[in-house]
């Protein structure tokens, strides 16, 4: 089996698990390429440039850097494995399979997988620049966006607490007048916040909102219709009491579901896409679903298994 492992050794606290993956995952006569991401999008596509020529793609770091080498791999005929080597880890979280290094190699032996969806992003700053990225996970405006850009120092020392610590520095975000036209459907909204989601479960396994997976061919539109951030505790009470948001309501809380989604604020806003917070602020954005365009490894532990 050829293998090729593409690896961020700056995501999260630098941990080289990555390394006793691949001492489990190899056998006799099989062959390993390693290559370390950078921080240049162009490079990056590089290292995949390949990737029909190998069995399997593991892409081990943060949800920006696997979704970054997920959008580069897609609908190419590849499978990749998804190694969580990150600050949150949540895109590793929502595949849902064992995190342990022997248990990833043991399903990339096996051989199961599924095919995922992925978001689009385009969207023009106020500088008139015009951007595209790919989204695992979610992308979003406003006060999720701030929480990331706030974290940003204190993510290596602090680790997942760094995004606690930014809503204690956050607790009255502006609230924005947002324009939301989902599949030609327009809907007018007040809000901190809009993220746009392909799939949507956070820390705790406590889903955003329910059935929001990554192989219904849809994206998911969550409006936080709050005005401060204590509001947001009664939505987060509910996701405690009913994680998996089947029986009691998410308040404050607006949701939409389709293929393609266009956002419009009243003034400038900042934007974060798979937690990476975008140069700039925006005053919009557009979001397009791609459907089954990634084959990405499962285990039985998984739900899409």
């Amino acid at each position: 089996m050829r293998t090729l492992i593409v690896h961020n050794p700056h995501s999260g606290f630098g941990t080289d698990s990555i390394y006793e993956f691949e001492r489990a995952l190899l056998r006799d006569g099989d062959e390993c390429v390693v290559r370390i991401l950078t921080s240049d999008p162009e490079k990056d596509a590089e290292r995949v440039s390949d990737a029909e020529s190998f069995d399997l793609v593991v892409v081990s770091g943060g949800d920006g850097t696997v979704a970054h080498a997920l959008y580069n791999l897609r609908n190419r005929n590849v499978t990749a494995c998804v190694f969580p080597s990150g600050t949150a880890n949540l895109l590793a979280a929502n595949i849902g399979n064992a995190t342990e290094p022997t248990a990833l190699a043991a399903a990339c032996l096996a051989g199961k997988s599924f095919a995922a969806d992925m978001g689009e992003m385009r969207w023009t700053d106020t500088k008139g620049n015009q951007h595209v990225e790919g989204f695992a996970l979610m992308a979003g405006t406003g006060f999720d966006a701030q929480l990331m850009h706030d974290a940003i120092p204190a993510k290596q020392i602090l680790g997942e607490a760094a995004y606690f610590a930014a809503v204690l520095n956050n607790l009255k975000p502006d609230v924005y007048h947002l324009t939301i036209t989902v599949d030609g459907e327009v809907h007018e909204h007040d809000g901190i916040s809009c993220i746009i989601a392909n799939t949507a479960m956070m820390q705790g396994d406590i889903e955003i909102i329910p059935d929001c997976t990554m192989d219904d061919g849809m994206l998911d539109v969550i409006v936080l219709e709050t005005t401060d951030t204590a509001q947001l505790l009664l939505p987060m009470l509910a996701g405690i009491v009913d994680p998996k948001g089947k029986d009691v309501k998410r308040p404050s809380i607006v949701t939409y579901s389709g293929k393609h989604v266009t956002v419009a604020a009243d003034r400038p806003m900042k934007l974060e896409v798979d937690g990476d917070v975008a140069m700039g602020e925006v005053m919009g954005w557009e979001a397009t679903v791609i459907p089954s365009c990634c084959r990405i490894v499962t285990d039985a532990m998984s739900r899409y298994a």
